[in-house]
């Protein structure tokens, strides 16, 4: 199995995640596995610096955030402020993030008042502005 630093070498070396990339992925972090904070942060270095993501990318990704921030069922402060640098690296929300908040405040089991106040704040802003149904 390729290390984090080796496939983090090929994504970016190509600009996007595909289906061998996905594949590799999936196989590292089964859909059932915890994910570990040093993945998530892995992950969402990925997910931040490549170019091109295909759909089936994007959908591991988001279940892999959810699987690491509900861990215990509860979204503490340090797992919000970790989500807000997360959503808010690009200075936009996505609609897949904005659904991303949505799914954790209906899957937790308990949620702090910063991921109250974060998702608030979210669904303050507007949808993402599409002109041809693609980024």
């Amino acid at each position: 199995m390729p290390s984090f630093r080796e496939i983090e070498t090929q994504v970016l070396r190509n600009g996007r995640i595909d289906g061998p990339e996905v594949e590799i992925l999936r196989q590292m972090f089964p859909g059932n596995a915890p994910v570990t904070r040093e993945a998530a942060d892995f992950l969402a270095v990925l997910h931040k610096r490549v170019r091109q993501r295909t759909p089936a990318f994007d959908k591991f990704f988001f279940n892999a955030m959810k699987r690491f921030i509900l861990a215990d069922g509860r979204i503490t402060a340090t797992e919000t402020e970790w989500l807000r640098q997360l959503l808010f690296h690009d200075g936009a929300l996505q609609d897949e993030e904005r659904k991303l908040l949505n799914e954790l405040k209906g899957e937790a089991r308990e949620v702090g008042p910063e991921f109250e106040q974060l998702l608030k704040e979210c669904m303050k802003l507007g949808p993402e502005a599409r002109t041809s149904g693609h980024r």
